[in-house]
């Protein structure tokens, strides 16, 4: 199966948890695994619309962007994703759906990534996600 599947219970109610998908001054906090910052993020939250971010651990630059499939305000979100070689080559696209439920004023959050060239690539991308959505968490504490 090359496909990766992340649902997580945030403690915030479903719109801001959209909001901290979609709004670039919010993604610049929690996007990337720890130890990274955002350096860049622009988004245009239309559909067919890009975004495109920028995370370094201090040494490595590393480049993502994609493209909006779908806004369901605020409870879904598609969009592609493809990290952005060295050369300027864009690697391999997958697709991302980001789920978003309400659970008693917290948020249920799915979060699906497909379809991965090989079962060893999306395996990469898990710990990524993992420690991502780790400052996500924390970064909506702080917003309380």
């Amino acid at each position: 199966m090359t496909d990766l599947t992340i649902t997580r219970l945030l403690d915030a109610p479903r719109e801001l948890a959209f909001r901290v998908w979609t709004d670039p001054d919010h993604l610049a906090h929690w996007w990337g695994p720890a130890g990274f910052t955002t350096r860049s993020c622009t988004v245009n939250l239309t559909e067919g619309g890009r975004w495109r971010t920028c995370i370094s651990d201090g040494e490595t630059e590393l480049w993502a962007s994609g493209v909006y499939h779908e806004i369901v305000p605020p409870e879904r979100l598609v969009f592609s994703f493809a990290w952005e070689e060295p050369e300027g080559a864009r690697g391999h696209d997958t697709l991302v759906t980001v789920v978003l439920a309400d659970r008693d004023g917290k948020t249920e959050m799915t979060f699906h990534q497909e379809i991965f060239e090989t079962v060893a690539e999306r395996d990469d991308h898990v710990d990524g996600w993992q420690s991502c959505f780790g400052r996500l968490t924390t970064y909506l504490t702080e917003l309380d």
